[in-house]
C-alpha cells in the first residue's frame, strides 16, 4: 500500500469522481501498469486474498479496462484461464462482448482494481451470465468502503478485498505518508457519503422472473444536480423545466426565415441547431436576434460547425471571421480525428465564455466511419476533457457517466432513411431503446405541412418516452 502511495495511485486533495461526487481522496491504479514490480506485487496480493478465501472458479475475467493487466498477470503466473469482456461489442466480425474459451456453467471469478458501488462489477457479471456463466465471487483491491460490498451481496455476488480505505489510512498514517487531519477529513467523508446503492430487480409486469438487465435511471433534474459542466447543468434544467429532449435542427439559407423559425417553434425545444455558414445573409443583427429569441423561449443554440483541425486552426475559426462563434453559440462541436488538440485549442476560449463541446461519437449517415476503436476513444478524449467536452452526438449511450449529454440525429416520427444514406430512428426507438438524452429533427419539422404541431408531436413522442423510461423500475431485453 505504501508503494501505491509512492506512485500516485493514491491521492489526497479534492477530486470530482465520476457519479460527480466530491472525494477528498482519489485511486487512480492506471499509472501501475508502468511499474512491473508493482504489478507483479498487486497481482500477488490479490491471488492470496482468493487463496484466502478459498474460492473455486474455472476461468477469471478482469474489469475493463484498469484490472485487465492485472487479471493477465495473474493468469499466466498462475496457469488459470483468462477471459476478456468488451466494453462494448465489435461492430464487425464475432461482435462477441466476451472474448476467449468457455462453457456454459463455468465458473468465473471477477478480478477488480476499486470497488465504490459496485456497478462495475455488476456490469461484467451480467455480461458473463448472458453467456451462461456463473459469478459468485469478485476479489478487489481496493474496497471504498462506500457501500459496494454490501451491493454486490444483494447479487450474490462475494467481494473479497485486499485491502479496506479505513485500514489503508491507518498503514498512510503509520507509516507518517499523511497527517491525522488528513486521514480523520477522509473518515469523516466516509461517515457522512450516501452510499451509492444498486436497485433491486423487480418482477416484470408479466409477473415473471427479475429481468437480467437493469440500470438506475436519473432524472435530468438529478443529472444536472451532478454536473459541474454550466452548459450541461443549464440544459439538463431546460429539459426538465420545459418537458422537452428536442432540438431543432433548422437548416435554412435565409437568416429571416431562420429566426422566424426559431420563434415558432423555440417554445418547445431544449436546443436550437444551426449551421450558419449556409446563410446567405449572415450579419450581427442576426446573431443578436437569434439571442434575444432563444432568451425567450429558454432554449440553448448549438452551431453544428463540426471542427476538424488542429488546435490552432480551430481556436482562430472558433474566435474569428465572419461568424465569431464562441461570442454567441453555447455549444459547438468536434470531430476527434485531429487529436485531443482539437478540444484543447477550442477550450482555451470555450471554458472562459462558460461553452459546452460535443465530441462526435458516432453518425447516423450510412457507412459512417464513427465506429469501434473511433468511438471508444471519443469517450475516453470527453472523459479527459470533461471541464469542456459536455456530451456526444451519437446514436446511442456511449458511457453510463451521468454528466455527459447524449444526443442523436436522424430522427422522425416514422424512422426509415433518405436517397442520401441518411438513416432515420423513431423518437421511442433512439430514447427508451438507444438511450440518448436529446433528439435532433430537422426535415422531418422544416418539410412539415404544420410545422409548429409537428414540432409539439416530437416534443410529446420524445419526452413521454424520457418519462416511460424513468419511470420504469424494470428494462427488460430481448
Amino acid at each position: 500500500m505504501l508503494k501505491l502511495h509512492e506512485h500516485d495511485a493514491v491521492k489526497f486533495g479534492s477530486f470530482t469522481l465520476k457519479s460527480g461526487i466530491e472525494s477528498p481522496i482519489y485511486f487512480d491504479l492506471r499509472v501501475i501498469v508502468s511499474f512491473p514490480d508493482l504489478m507483479r506485487e498487486v497481482s500477488a496480493q490479490l491471488w492470496q486474498a482468493t487463496q484466502r478465501a478459498g474460492i473455486s472458479f474455472d476461468v477469471m475475467c478482469g474489469v475493463p479496462y484498469t484490472a485487465l493487466p492485472i487479471a493477465t498477470c495473474i493468469s499466466v503466473k498462475e496457469n488459470v484461464p483468462m477471459l476478456i469482456r468488451r466494453k462494448e461489442a465489435k461492430d464487425y466480425g464475432t461482435k462477441k462482448m466476451i472474448e476467449g474459451n468457455f462453457a456454459k456453467g463455468d465458473t468465473c471469478l471477477i478480478v477488480e482494481d476499486v470497488v465504490t458501488s459496485g456497478t462495475s462489477v455488476l456490469e461484467t457479471v451480467q455480461s458473463l451470465t448472458n453467456v451462461g456463466m456463473v459469478v459468485k465471487d469478485a476479489v478487489v483491491l481496493l474496497d471504498r468502503e462506500q457501500g459496494g460490498r454490501q451491493n454486490l451481496e444483494v447479487k450474490g455476488i462475494n467481494l473479497h478485498s485486499v485491502c479496506g480505505i479505513s485500514e489503508l489510512l491507518d498503514i498512510l498514517c503509520g507509516a507518517g505518508r499523511i497527517d491525522s487531519e488528513t486521514a480523520a477529513k477522509v473518515r469523516q467523508f466516509l461517515a457522512s457519503a450516501n452510499e451509492v446503492k444498486v436497485p433491486q430487480s423487480k418482477p416484470c409486469e408479466d409477473g415473471g422472473q427479475p429481468c437480467k438487465k437493469q440500470k438506475k435511471m436519473l432524472t435530468y433534474q438529478q443529472r444536472a444536480a451532478l454536473c459541474t459542466h454550466p452548459v450541461a447543468k443549464r440544459l439538463f434544467t431546460i429539459m426538465h423545466e420545459k418537458r422537452s429532449n428536442l432540438a431543432f435542427s433548422v437548416d435554412v439559407t435565409s437568416a429571416t426565415q431562420l429566426l422566424q423559425f426559431a420563434d415558432d417553434i423555440g417554445p418547445y425545444i431544449c436546443l436550437l441547431k444551426t449551421h450558419v455558414d449556409i446563410l446567405e445573409d449572415f450579419s450581427q443583427d442576426f446573431v443578436t436576434r437569434l439571442q434575444a429569441t432563444a432568451k425567450k423561449h429558454n432554449f440553448l443554440i448549438f452551431e453544428d460547425r463540426k471542427f476538424a483541425d488542429i488546435g490552432q486552426t480551430v481556436l482562430k475559426q472558433y474566435i474569428s471571421g465572419l461568424y465569431r462563434i464562441c461570442d454567441w453559440a453555447h455549444i459547438v462541436n468536434a470531430h476527434i480525428v485531429p487529436g485531443p488538440g482539437v478540444i484543447h485549442g477550442l477550450s482555451k476560449v470555450g471554458v472562459p465564455k462558460e461553452r459546452g463541446c460535443l465530441l462526435i461519437g458516432q453518425m447516423s449517415s450510412q457507412g459512417s466511419l464513427a465506429t469501434g476503436e473511433y468511438t471508444t476513444a471519443a469517450v475516453k478524449m470527453a472523459e479527459e476533457n470533461s471541464n469542456f467536452v459536455m456530451g456526444f452526438i451519437c446514436q446511442g449511450s456511449l458511457t453510463d457517466d451521468p454528466r455527459f449529454i447524449h444526443m442523436a440525429p436522424g430522427v422522425q416520427l416514422g424512422g426509415s432513411g433518405d436517397q442520401l444514406g441518411q438513416q432515420y430512428n423513431s423518437p421511442a426507438q433512439m430514447v427508451t431503446e438507444k438511450r440518448v438524452d436529446v433528439i435532433i429533427v430537422g426535415r422531418g419539422i422544416l418539410n412539415a405541412e404544420d410545422p409548429v404541431a409537428t414540432a409539439k408531436l416530437y416534443q410529446h413522442a420524445g419526452f413521454e418516452a424520457y418519462e416511460n423510461l424513468s419511470n420504469n423500475l424494470c428494462f427488460c431485453t430481448i
